[in-house]
């Protein structure tokens, strides 16, 4: 049986990135193992716009009665929601800015939480519809966070993935990459740890 993983790497940084280096790790450890399949996503090489409202609007009108530009604008977050549901797992590689996440990776959560399509809501609340997925969060942060009410990031992306439907979520932490070489050292190590746990048991 083959499981099939998409890693989102979302790092301006691009491969000088201490997330994107742990999504490289990820990835390097999973194309050792027999039945797991990698797409990569990079959503820096491949940015995504801001939302606006024409491509939200596009999503209000039924495919048939769509125009030409409507049609365009909505074939993107169609795209991006069939790669998700296409896949097992998904990892997302997250650097910390500003206390958030970086808003190329937002613009990406802007088009596959959809009312109707990736979740829907229900007399007793939003149901998810995307089922049968877990999801692994690689954290990379220059200070230590985790665990205190200055990681509004991770309840952030748990709260939008249990809304489409993925609850399963682990989390491997990297702190402290800017305070001293010993602390970035020990904590990449690991966090590389963590990862060739994670990858063993998918």
């Amino acid at each position: 049986m083959t499981t099939r993983t998409l890693v989102i790497t979302a790092s301006i940084l691009a491969e000088n990135g201490q997330s994107r280096g742990l999504a490289e790790h990820f990835i390097a450890q999973a194309r050792t193992r027999d039945g797991l399949e990698v797409t990569h996503r990079d959503l820096v090489a491949e940015e995504l716009p801001h939302l606006g409202l024409a491509e939200l609007g596009s999503w209000q009108v039924a495919d048939e009665e769509r125009t030409a530009d409507q049609r365009e604008l909505a074939a993107r977050s169609d795209a991006l929601i069939a790669e998700l549901r296409a896949h097992d797992v998904v990892v997302l590689a997250v650097p910390m800015y500003n206390f958030g996440i970086p808003s190329q990776l937002k613009a990406w959560f802007d088009r596959v939480m959809r009312a109707g399509v990736t979740f829907r809501y229900t007399e007793n609340g939003p149901l998810g519809l995307v089922e049968g997925k877990r999801a692994v969060i690689l954290a990379a942060r220059g200070g230590q966070y985790a665990g205190t009410e200055m990681d509004t990031q991770t309840p952030h992306l748990k709260a939008m993935l249990g809304m489409i439907g993925i609850k399963e979520v682990d989390t491997v932490f990297a702190e402290g990459l800017a305070m001293g070489g010993g602390k970035r050292d020990a904590a990449l190590k690991e966090a590389r740890q963590a990862i060739d746990g994670l990858v063993e048991r998918l």
